[in-house]
C-alpha cells in the first residue's frame, strides 16, 4: 500500500532534472526539503497508511526495529527504504526513542485527492529521549529528566533539569563533583549543552550519557534570561530564588528554547522553577549510590534498597520516594515531621488503609496535568481526573474524622477542585473512549443540537427497518435486505432467486448487479442517508468543540492539580513507610543534632528481605562516636558478614534521614551530612582505569571531602595491589582519618590485613572488632556476630572448599600456606617497623635481605664476601651462573 502511494505521488508530476544529473521525483524532493530542516532526527515520513524512512534513516530504522530494509529506484539511483503501518507507531516509536534516536514525525496535512499533485506534509512533533510524554514510552515509577549544562569553568557549572511529563523544573550550580552527583541523582535521559563544550563534557563525564550538542548562541546568558522571564511572565527571577544563579539560568533558558525547537510549545504546566539546595540533603556521591545499591542492584536479578522500602501505591509516590532516597534530609525538623506522620499511620492502620485505597484510585494525576497542557490528553484521561478529584475529596472527609495535627497541613492544602470535578463528570460518559475522532463520549443533556443529532443516528436503525418491511411487502420479496457501502451508501439487495420472479417497483433504481443478486437504491434511502451521514459528521464536530472547551477549562486548574499531586505523593510515601515498618519490624530512630550513631540489634534491610522463609537475619550492635569509637576496624573471614555490617550502618542512616523507620531494635542517630563508601572491585577500562585505579579514585574523593558529620564505609582498602603496598596505604588512610585536624568522620573499616589491628594500640579512637566464627577440625561456622578485638585468620581456603574447589587444589593450598606462614616476616619485626606514631610517616621499604628465607640469607653472605674490584668480567659471569643454578635448585627443593 505504501509503495503504491509513493508511486502515485511520484507519477503525478513530471520528474525534474537534466539528462546528466540524477532525476529526483516530486515525493523525494519534498522529503529532502523536510529532512534538511531536521538533519539530526530520524524522519518518519507519512505516505498513505505507512510511515516510511529513506536512505541512512532507513538503515538505522531497519536495524533498530528488526524490520526489512528494501531499496527503491529514484531517478536511476537505488534508495534504501524501510517502513511500518501508521497504526503500529506506538510500538515502533518506543524502540527508536529507547535506542537514543531523535524522531521527527512528518504527517500528511491534507487529504489526498485526484486534483492534488502531491500531498502537503509537515513535521508535527519531534520526540527525543528527554521530551517524551507518551505513557507508552515512559516508566511511570521513574521521572524522565531532560538535563541542560552550561560551563563557566570546571568549578562553576550551571545545571537545569526538566521533566516535561510532570512539569518539574529544577536548577542548581556547582563544580564537577556536584555536577556528576546531580547526574547520578536525576539520571537525565538526554543532556543538552553548547557545541563548544562537547570535548569538555566528554573529558569529565564520559560517553555513557545520551547527549545533544546545540548551537552555542542558545546558551548566552542574556538570551536565556529573556527566555525565562518571557515564559514565567515575570520581571525578574527573584521570586523563584534563583536570581544569583547566572550559570543555572543560562542552562534553564537553553531547555526552554530546546522545547520550542522540538515542537513542544504548549507548556503551561511548567509554571515554576525550583532551586536545588545542596546543603539541605545528604551528600551521596555516585560511587556511594552505586555501591550501596540504593535504587538499582549491581547484578541482574538483584534487589535494591528502593525495592525493599517501596510501599507506595501511586506512580507519583514512587517517583517522589526515589528522589527522597537519593537526597535524604539534613534538616532535623523536616525528618521528625515525616516520622510523626509515619508514627500516626502505624497507630491508625485502618485509616491508613482507607487512605491507600483512595490514593490507588487517584493514579498518576501529575502526568495527567502535563497532558492537558500539551493537548495530548483524551476523554478517558479527563474522566480519570474527575475520579481522582473525587478521591481527594474523600481523603479530606476521612481526615476530618481522624487526622492528626502532624499531617493536617497536607490535608488542608488538598483541593478537590469541585467546579472542575463536577463539569468533567457531567460532560463525559463513564466509559469515555481514548479516541476523539469517532465521538460518542459526551453525555446527554450537554448540548441540545447534539442530542437531536444523536437521536436521529441512533433511531435510524428503526427507520431503516420500517423501510425494509414496507418495501418487502410492496415488492413481494420476503428476504429483502438493506445494506450499506462507502461507494453508493444505503441500498436494497434482492437475491438472484427473486430478481426475475417478481416485479421490481418502478421507483427502485438499479445500482449494481452481482452473481448473487441485484442492488437498488430509492430516493427515500438517499435522503435518509444524507441526514444520517451529515448527522454523524456534525456530531463529531460538536463533540470535538465540547472537548476543546473542556481542555481550556481544565487548563486553568493545572497549578491546583499539580499541588494536589505533590501532596498526595508525600502522603503515599509516608503511608508506605508505615506499612513497611509494620511488615518488617522496623523501629522509629531517635534523631538528634549530635555526632553519635548507636544501633541496637541492627539488621541489613535488603539481605533480610531476601532471606528464605524460616531463616532470620542475625542482628548486631554498632556504636560510632567521634570522641571515643571514631573508627571501627573490623576483621574476620570471607563470607562472615563484614561487608553486610558496613552497608547496613550506612543504609540505616540514610533510611532514618528520609523519615523512614529502620531495621533495628532501637537507634539513636546524629544527623549525617555526607555518606561515603569504598566497597567492591570494579574497573573502568574504557577510560584506561584499572580496578586499583578506580579504588584509589574513590578513596581520594572521600579523603578530600570529609566533614565532621561524615559517615565513611571502607571495605578492603588496598587489596588491588601488592600486600605491602596495600597494608601501607590502608594504614596511612586510617591514620589520616583519625588524625585529620579538619574533621573526625565516623568510619567503619573492614579489612583482611590483620596487621591493622595494631592501629588501636597507637590511636585512642580506633577500636578493633571482628566477626566471630566457630572453628572445628574440618570446617568453620559463621556466627555473624560482631565482637570486640581483632581477628588473626581469614579462612580463605575454607571458603574455597565451600565453593566446591577440587580437593587436590585445597590440600595443596594448605601445604603452601603452611610453608609461607613458617617463612613469613616475623610479627615482632613488623611491630618494630611500625612502632612510631604513624606508619604512613615512615618512608621505608622492607628489604629482601630481612627475610628468613635461606636462599636470601646465602645470597646475602656471598655478596658480603665478594670483592668486586678484583673480579674479572668472566669471573663475574661464572659467579652469576652458579648463583642462578643454586637458587633454582634450592627453591624447587623447598616447594617439593
Amino acid at each position: 500500500m505504501a509503495r503504491q502511494a509513493i508511486d502515485r505521488e511520484d507519477k503525478s508530476n513530471d520528474s525534474v532534472g537534466h539528462a546528466s544529473a540524477t532525476v529526483i521525483t516530486p515525493l523525494m524532493r519534498q522529503y529532502n526539503q523536510i529532512k534538511a530542516k531536521y538533519p539530526d532526527a530520524l524522519l518518519l515520513f507519512r505516505v498513505g497508511d505507512f510511515y516510511e524512512t529513506f536512505g541512512e534513516d532507513a538503515i538505522k530504522t531497519a536495524r533498530t526495529l528488526g524490520i526489512v530494509l528494501t531499496k527503491r529506484n529514484n531517478g536511476g539511483v537505488d534508495v534504501e527504504l524501510a517502513g511500518f503501518p501508521y497504526h503500529s507507531l506506538d510500538n515502533y516509536l518506543s524502540k527508536l526513542v529507547k535506542g537514543g534516536y531523535r524522531v521527527a514525525i512528518c504527517e500528511q496535512l491534507e487529504k489526498p485527492s485526484k486534483e492534488k499533485k502531491i500531498v502537503l506534509r509537515g513535521v508535527t512533533e519531534i520526540i527525543t529521549p528527554g521530551v517524551v510524554v507518551d505513557d507508552k514510552l515512559l516508566d511511570h515509577r521513574i521521572n524522565n529528566y531532560l538535563g541542560s549544562l552550561f560551563f563557566l569553568d570546571k568549578d562553576h557549572i550551571g545545571l537545569a533539569f526538566l521533566d516535561l511529563s510532570t512539569g518539574e523544573f529544577l536548577v542548581t550550580e556547582g563544580n564537577l563533583s556536584h555536577t556528576e552527583k546531580m547526574f547520578q541523582t536525576f539520571q537525565p535521559t538526554e543532556i543538552i549543552f553548547g557545541k563548544q563544550f562537547r570535548n569538555e563534557f566528554q573529558k569529565h563525564f564520559g560517553s555513557s550519557w545520551n547527549t545533544y550538542p546545540c548551537d552555542d548562541w542558545l546558551f548566552q546568558s542574556e538570551f536565556s534570561n529573556e527566555q525565562l522571564l518571557r515564559h514565567f511572565k515575570v520581571s525578574s527571577m527573584k521570586g523563584f530564588g534563583i536570581e544569583d544563579l547566572i550559570a543555572g539560568q543560562t542552562a534553564a533558558g537553553g531547555i526552554l528554547h530546546y522545547l520550542e525547537s522540538t515542537e513542544n510549545r504548549r507548556v503551561a504546566h511548567i509554571h515554576r522553577i525550583q532551586r536545588i539546595h545542596a546543603n539541605q540533603s545528604v551528600w551521596l556521591d555516585p560511587f556511594t549510590i552505586q555501591n550501596l545499591e540504593l535504587v538499582q542492584a549491581s547484578n541482574a536479578g538483584g534487589t535494591s534498597l528502593l525495592q525493599v522500602i517501596d510501599g507506595t501505591v501511586s506512580p507519583m509516590g514512587a517517583r517522589l520516594l526515589r528522589r527522597w532516597l537519593l537526597m535524604p534530609l539534613t534538616d532535623l525538623v523536616g525528618i521528625e515531621h515525616r516520622q510523626a506522620i509515619v508514627q500516626w499511620m502505624i497507630s491508625n492502620k485502618d485509616v491508613s488503609q482507607q487512605y491507600q485505597q483512595e490514593i490507588k484510585i487517584i493514579g498518576d494525576l501529575e502526568r495527567q496535568c502535563a497532558k492537558i497542557a500539551l493537548c495530548k490528553t483524551n476523554p478517558r484521561d479527563l474522566r480519570q481526573i474527575a475520579i481522582a478529584l473525587a478521591s481527594i475529596q474523600e481523603i479530606q472527609k476521612i481526615a476530618l474524622q481522624s487526622a492528626d495535627p502532624s499531617f493536617q497541613n497536607i490535608i488542608e492544602n488538598l483541593n478537590p477542585c469541585l467546579d472542575l470535578q463536577q463539569k468533567l463528570l457531567q460532560t463525559l460518559i463513564a466509559d469515555a473512549p481514548v479516541n476523539t475522532s469517532k465521538g460518542g463520549f459526551v453525555q446527554k443533556g450537554i448540548n441540545e443540537e447534539l442530542d437531536e443529532l444523536k437521536s436521529l443516528v441512533f433511531n435510524s436503525k428503526e427507520v431503516l427497518l420500517s423501510i425494509q418491511q414496507r418495501e418487502a411487502e410492496k415488492s413481494g420479496i420476503p428476504n429483502l435486505k438493506i445494506g450499506y457501502n462507502a461507494v453508493f451508501g444505503y441500498y436494497l439487495e434482492v437475491t438472484a432467486r427473486f430478481k426475475d420472479a417478481v416485479g421490481i417497483p418502478p421507483d427502485w433504481i438499479r445500482k449494481q448487479t452481482l452473481t448473487s443478486g441485484e442492488r437498488y437504491i430509492t430516493e427515500e434511502l438517499k435522503i435518509l442517508e444524507s441526514k444520517i451521514l451529515g448527522a454523524e459528521e456534525k456530531m463529531i464536530t460538536l463533540e470535538t468543540d465540547i472537548f476543546q472547551d473542556l481542555l481550556r477549562f481544565s487548563g486553568d486548574f493545572i497549578p491546583r492539580l499539580q499541588a494536589n499531586s505533590q501532596l498526595i505523593a508525600q502522603l503515599d510515601c509516608l503511608i508506605g513507610f508505615a506499612m513497611i515498618a509494620q511488615k518488617y519490624r522496623y523501629c522509629k530512630p531517635e534523631m538528634n543534632d549530635g555526632l553519635k550513631i548507636e544501633l541496637s540489634q541492627s539488621r541489613h534491610p535488603v539481605i533480610e528481605y531476601g532471606m528464605p522463609a524460616g531463616q532470620s537475619y542475625i542482628p548486631n550492635d554498632i556504636i560510632l562516636d567521634p570522641e571515643d569509637t571514631q573508627m571501627m576496624v573490623i576483621t574476620g573471614p570471607n563470607m562472615s558478614g563484614k561487608s553486610a555490617l558496613l552497608r547496613q550502618t550506612a543504609l540505616i542512616s540514610i533510611l532514618a534521614q528520609i523519615g523512614s523507620y529502620v531495621p533495628a531494635d532501637s537507634a539513636k542517630i546524629g544527623i549525617v551530612d555526607k555518606v561515603f563508601t569504598r566497597v567492591g572491585a570494579s574497573d573502568n577500562l574504557s577510560s584506561g582505569e584499572s580496578t586499583f585505579m578506580v579504588e584509589m579514585n574513590e578513596t581520594a574523593s572521600i579523603l578530600n571531602n570529609i566533614s565532621t558529620r561524615s559517615l565513611i564505609i571502607l571495605d578492603e582498602i588496598g587489596r588491588g595491589t601488592s600486600t605491602y603496598d596495600g597494608i601501607s596505604l590502608a594504614w596511612s588512610i586510617a591514620e589520616f582519618l583519625h588524625d585529620n585536624p579538619v574533621a573526625k568522620p565516623k568510619t567503619l573499616f573492614a579489612t583482611h590485613y590483620h596487621e591493622l589491628n595494631e592501629l588501636a594500640e597507637k590511636h585512642p579512637r580506633i577500636k578493633n572488632y571482628h566477626v566471630a566464627v566457630l572453628e572445628t577440625k574440618d570446617q568453620i561456622i559463621f556466627l555473624r556476630k560482631l565482637e570486640a578485638g581483632g581477628s588473626q585468620h581469614s579462612f580463605g581456603i575454607h571458603v574455597a572448599k565451600m565453593a566446591g574447589m577440587p580437593k587436590l587444589v585445597v590440600d595443596r593450598a594448605r601445604q603452601i600456606l603452611s610453608h609461607l606462614e613458617t617463612q613469613s616476616i616475623d610479627n615482632d619485626k613488623i611491630k618494630n617497623k611500625a612502632d612510631t606514631k604513624s606508619l604512613g610517616k615512615q618512608q621505608y621499604q622492607l628489604s629482601i635481605f630481612e627475610s628468613a628465607d635461606p636462599i636470601a640469607a646465602q645470597l646475602k653472605q656471598t655478596l658480603e664476601q665478594l670483592d668486586v674490584n678484583t673480579l674479572s668480567p668472566m669471573d663475574a659471569l661464572l659467579l652469576l651462573h652458579d648463583l642462578s643454578n643454586q637458587s633454582k635448585s634450592e627453591a624447587l627443593s623447598t616447594i617439593n
